[in-house]
């Protein structure tokens, strides 16, 4: 935990609260005690998240569009961009997992990652307020537009909604249709439709993931 600390650049006076940011469902549905896992740290980190980059966003581009900060921020806090912070902390190293999700990747999967981020994120809030917690965003995931450098493409989910936009129709609207697996290790299946009426699908291991596996195969149909 200390090694952690150091890597976040925060010393918790609650130790708990950075604990169950690690705690993945998985290793707390295997205890024989009831145990918290970080979902609900996940929730609460993704919206001070969303507030702290919007904030940044009003304050770096004071001429830009409504339209134009809503995409902005969600190719800044897109979850490949939390991913690349959870492997510049070497998170994958520090997360609790399950026994089976430990054997399947789950050390290394995408979605895991992120979500371990957002709990951080909460977790730095919960214990020493919104000061520290938008230092940590400040400093992680929107230090490139703080330097005037914007985010490579990788929201396909957004790319997919300004050709939508474009073409005069409504946003493209998503649906999980199909999931298996076990609570741990979940695959779940996303759609999406084009205008022509087809549908395009997208696999991934969390519906987020899925979502933007099935935006990234619309678009890559559309450019045909």
């Amino acid at each position: 935990m200390e090694r952690l600390e150091q890597r976040l650049d925060y010393t918790f006076r609650d130790r708990s609260y950075l604990e169950t940011a690690l705690t993945h469902s998985s290793y707390a549905n295997e205890q024989p005690q009831k145990l918290h896992s970080n979902e609900r740290l996940e929730f609460l980190g993704d919206a001070v998240l969303g507030f702290c980059a919007a904030k940044t966003i009003c304050r770096l581009y004071p001429d830009m569009p409504e339209g134009g900060m809503t995409r902005l921020r969600a190719e800044l806090v897109c979850e490949a961009s939390l991913h690349q912070v959870a492997l510049a902390l070497d998170l994958g190293d520090y997360i609790r997992l399950g026994k089976n999700e430990q054997c399947n990747g789950g050390r290394t999967r995408t979605s895991i990652l992120a979500d371990c981020v957002e709990a951080i994120i909460a977790a730095i809030y919960l214990d020493g307020g919104l000061e520290p917690a938008e230092r940590f965003i400040s400093e992680r995931i929107l230090k490139d537009v703080q330097a005037g450098h914007r985010p490579a493409r990788t929201d396909y989910k957004t790319q997919l909604q300004e050709i939508f936009q474009r073409a005069g129709g409504a946003a493209p609207v998503y649906s999980i249709i199909g999931e298996s697996g076990p609570d741990h290790d979940k695959t779940f299946v996303a759609s999406v439709a084009l205008h022509d009426g087809a549908t395009v699908t997208g696999e991934g291991k969390s519906k987020k993931e899925a979502e933007q596996a099935a935006a990234k195969a619309a678009l890559e149909k559309l450019k045909g």
